[in-house]
């Protein structure tokens, strides 16, 4: 990965899709043992939990498991579905799953991109198109945002729609898992008037705002084809007027602050860099957030990873 400026326009990569290039891990884990051919879609997703080792998902590793791999809780904890869902794709009594469903459990099993397109043929979906817009996290890249706990790490896609992200951006942000649909994307929550918690002056907002349309229109440009692409722009124009303004005046160039000011509901304000880096061969950006080592921020920052592991635990244990 490089790192970029705020903002600042990708660097090319090579002609062929960023998606066949990236680095390979599942491949060398083996084959998919125990599958034979014809077998349904609960099969493939069993031997491929198997075959993950819990360390490459950031489980600890040595402890006592009966079960190779990972367990089926912890994979619909990762993909973020139930238990029972799980159970029944495995078991084949539920056949069709949607392809959100199937995106979610492509990154959570951190499935090549033959696996993964394999995976939609046997649910009866389409694969995703290699030349649109990416939206699959390389296992390389989850791997980075799973590591990285000590800081607050998000994956956007071009349209700057989160797709991924760790518990430390969690705590400091807001959980995204809150929300669906548009309203994770950050385009579209800044022009439909949706809460954050970065605090903006006027023209902080305003150049943030100029960048954000700036970005969109270069992804545009980039997928001009992808239809998602097409309806937000179509929606965004429709719902604000600031964003048609902006639409229309064509701006390309963008300029933007390297620190955000983000006001923490228990903690207060926390002043914090803000990078943004981009995979190597694509436009997902990884967007993180760190302090000034021994400064107050920093102090500030290691509160609120530690409120939000209380929270978390207490969601996950309620008296």
């Amino acid at each position: 990965m490089a790192m970029l400026g705020r903002f600042w326009p990708a660097v090319q990569g090579p002609d062929e899709p960023w998606d066949c290039q990236y680095h390979p891990e599942a491949a060398r884990r083996g084959e998919t043992v125990g599958v034979q051919p014809g077998d349904g879609i609960g099969s493939y997703i069993q031997a491929w939990r198997h075959r993950l080792p819990p360390v490459d998902v950031g489980l600890p590793a040595g402890a006592a498991r009966r079960t190779r791999g990972l367990r089926r809780e912890e994979l619909a904890a990762f993909a973020g579905i139930s238990v029972d869902y799980l159970v029944r794709l495995e078991q084949g009594r539920a056949t069709n799953p949607s392809a959100q469903v199937l995106a979610a459990l492509s990154r959570a099993l951190q499935l090549t991109i033959d696996e993964r397109d394999h995976l939609y043929t046997l649910a009866g979906q389409a694969p995703p198109r290699r030349s649109a817009m990416a939206t699959h996290v390389p296992p390389s890249v989850q791997r980075l945002v799973d590591r990285l706990a000590d800081l607050p790490v998000a994956v956007y896609n071009p349209a700057w729609t989160i797709i991924t992200w760790n518990a430390a951006w969690a705590a400091l942000m807001g959980d995204p898992s809150a929300v669906s649909g548009r309203d994770r994307n950050l385009i579209w929550r800044t022009f439909t008037g949706k809460s954050t918690r970065v605090r903006k002056s006027e023209g902080d907002a305003d150049e943030f705002e100029t960048n954000a349309v700036a970005g969109l229109r270069r992804a545009v440009g980039i997928y001009p084809d992808d239809p998602r692409l097409r309806q937000l722009v179509d929606e965004l124009t429709q719902a604000s007027s600031r964003f048609a303004k902006l639409w229309a005046d064509r701006e390309i160039s963008t300029t933007g602050s390297t620190s955000k000011t983000i006001v923490h509901p228990q903690v207060g304000p926390i002043t914090l860099d803000c990078d943004v880096l981009t995979v190597a061969g694509s436009d997902l950006r990884l967007v993180v957030y760190t302090a000034e080592p021994s400064s107050p921020d920093a102090d500030r920052l290691r509160l609120i990873q530690v409120i939000g592991l209380q929270e978390l635990s207490a969601r996950d244990h309620p008296a």
